[in-house]
């Protein structure tokens, strides 16, 4: 089920397991410049930078954005120096030039947003990719379905413009599709013309924001499997109810208001979701035969250090170690993604002397990643016994959603006696 809590200005989207929370989404309001993933602006390139294969953009926040050379669009017919070689970023955009983009990272820390000029649109059952001949159908459906999506897809989908079909598509009838289909053209056509009018303005400017996190986390994730939406907030009961009618109208009546004078207790009690969202903001995490795990984030990387702690085994050391170890995997699989935490990421499993062994926990940790929609890479067991992976940054996680920076120690964690230097 999902639960729905709105309140301090900000919505927290609770996806749950049971009684199990396994994944946690905090959306701010909507001026707040540090959670615009998806939007879409005219923007001003500031400084391009040949020795970065980058350039500044101006999109009207506070930070400019980032765009690097691989995501810039162009057309071959206006560059001058032509090659048979992908040309130069200086080549294809100047400064002040008024481009469009869209944001496909939130600015986290020092660093601005990231930005591509490959915008996409994403509906309910398929995204749309404005003047491109992307036209892509998930590999998760069947072999029969893929066919059959293809079929109804020729004949709705306009020819300037690509398609991905979505997981959620399995079963859509062709007026379902062709209704997501028209929606997101008009949107598009929208932007268009907004753009054309900032152009004329010769300003950056905000063309497309992405709905609010509740409506943005349905549409990706609600389906039949959910057994219901619980949501504290009158009005955006309404709002996703209504969503929910249009889009997906036979789950209609599994969105829920949750009275909370009626009920007795919060939403997030009701549900066990406040305590669990403590726990996981705690560097400190306990495994089940008692081993315990130690998450650190850094600048540059998050580490995670395993530990036996009470777990001291029955037989062999290297049964208790290996024990240790593969439940260390699956729960570290399920705090990357309760935590979102993205990036570079360290793990430090106990050393282990079988090669056996070594690679039954790299296994058992893909295994349990594979739950995880966000995607991934983990390499193998180094010689020093670290695991090193990669997990996509999209947010800015959980902790740094519900956390401030000390003013003591400034992020530092330590506080210098000044004293003993004088």
């Amino acid at each position: 089920m999902m639960a729905v809590h709105v309140g301090h200005g900000l919505t927290q989207v609770a996806v749950m397991e049971g009684r199990n929370l396994i994944e946690h989404y905090v959306s701010r309001p909507a001026e707040d410049v540090s959670h615009i993933h998806g939007n879409i602006y005219v923007g001003r390139v500031q400084n391009v930078l040949p020795g970065m294969e980058a350039c500044f953009v101006d999109i009207a926040t506070p930070k400019n954005a980032v765009l690097y050379a691989g995501d810039v669009q162009y057309d071959a017919e206006d560059i001058v120096e032509r090659s048979s070689e992908r040309p130069r970023i200086e080549q294809i955009l100047k400064n002040k030039q008024l481009i469009l983009c869209q944001v496909t990272k939130n600015p986290i820390g020092m660093k601005g947003a990231r930005l591509t000029q490959e915008v996409s649109l994403p509906g309910r059952f398929v995204v749309l990719i404005p003047n491109s001949k992307t036209y892509g159908i998930s590999k998760r459906l069947p072999d029969d379905e893929r066919k059959r999506l293809r079929s109804v897809l020729d004949r709705v989908k306009e020819p300037e413009h690509g398609l991905i079909v979505r997981t959620a598509a399995e079963n859509a009838t062709e007026q379902e599709l062709r209704a997501d289909v028209q929606r997101l053209n008009e949107t598009w056509r929208d932007i268009e013309r907004r753009a054309e009018a900032a152009r004329r303005a010769n300003r950056a400017q905000l063309l497309y924001r992405e709905p609010d996190l509740a409506v943005r986390v349905i549409r990706e994730e609600f389906n039949a499997d959910y057994r219901s939406i619980a949501i504290d907030d009158r009005e955006l009961y309404e709002e996703v109810r209504g969503y929910i009618e249009v889009m997906n109208p036979e789950l209609a009546d599994r969105v829920e208001f949750y009275d909370v004078e009626a009920e007795g207790l919060p939403l997030y009690e009701r549900f066990h979701v406040h305590e669990q969202l403590h726990k996981a903001l705690d560097r400190k995490v306990w495994l089940p035969s008692g081993g315990s795990l130690i998450i650190e984030h850094t600048e540059a990387l998050s580490v995670i250090d395993v530990n036996t702690g009470r777990n001291v085994g029955t037989s062999s050391l290297e049964a208790t170690v290996l024990q240790n170890n593969l439940e260390a995997a699956e729960e570290i699989a399920r705090q990357l993604r309760l935590r979102d935490i993205g990036g570079i990421i360290v793990i430090d499993f106990i050393d282990m002397e079988i090669k056996e062994n070594r690679r039954k926990v790299v296994e058992a940790f893909r295994n349990a990643l594979s739950r995880d929609k966000t995607r991934s890479q983990v390499f193998d067991i180094s010689e020093l016994g670290l695991v090193e992976m990669t997990r996509k940054r999209i947010g800015e996680g959980l902790l740094q959603s519900f956390a401030t920076q000390c003013p003591h120690c400034v992020g530092r964690g330590v506080g210098i006696n000044t004293g003993l230097l004088d």
